[in-house]
């Protein structure tokens, strides 16, 4: 057997192994990738889920405040169920707070602190139909970012941000 058949049986040539590293150096870049894009939707995913709870809490809390007919027929209210139609626009005083990662609330004012993560924000408002007795309650969390034209007095939902709604209706004590 020649030199030159040997060689070809036992060995790989340069440009084999070339050609193997591309394909190798391809597959691991493909995957960092996929590594990189995961990680990014599971943190879109992180900060749409604590936002969707942080939008709840609230919501819970705004539907257990007293909103009924004492015996006498009178309506009776909590404080917290005034009108406020305007204030999922802008933060409002008695109607927005300021949330840090770990979900405490961190401020209540106009402006957010340095520590905020999240502006939660709600409004109550009668329904148009219904007379006084009925009240829409909205509750819209967004991060603290710039929101393009919702921060220019649209209410749109964006991505990561939660908005919920709801009714509650006077109940007879």
């Amino acid at each position: 057997m020649s030199t030159r058949s040997r060689a070809s049986v036992a060995g790989s040539t340069l440009v084999e192994v070339l050609i193997a590293t591309l394909v190798l150096t391809t597959g691991l870049l493909a995957m960092a990738e996929l590594v990189r894009l995961a990680v990014a939707s599971n943190l879109r995913a992180r900060t749409g889920s604590v936002a969707a709870i942080l939008a709840a809490q609230k919501m819970e809390h705004l539907r257990s405040l007293t909103w009924e007919f004492d015996v006498s027929g009178a309506a009776v209210s909590d404080s917290g169920l005034q009108s406020s139609p305007w204030s999922l626009q802008r933060n409002t005083p008695g109607f927005a707070d300021h949330v840090d990662a770990a979900g405490v609330i961190v401020g209540h004012g106009v402006e957010a602190p340095a520590s905020a993560v999240y502006t939660r924000r709600w409004s109550i408002e009668p329904l148009p139909a219904s007379s006084e007795h009925v009240v829409l309650m909205q509750v819209l969390v967004t991060r603290m970012r710039s929101r393009g034209s919702a921060d220019r007095g649209a209410v749109s939902r964006l991505s990561g941000d939660a908005r919920l709604v709801s009714i509650k209706v006077r109940k007879v004590r």
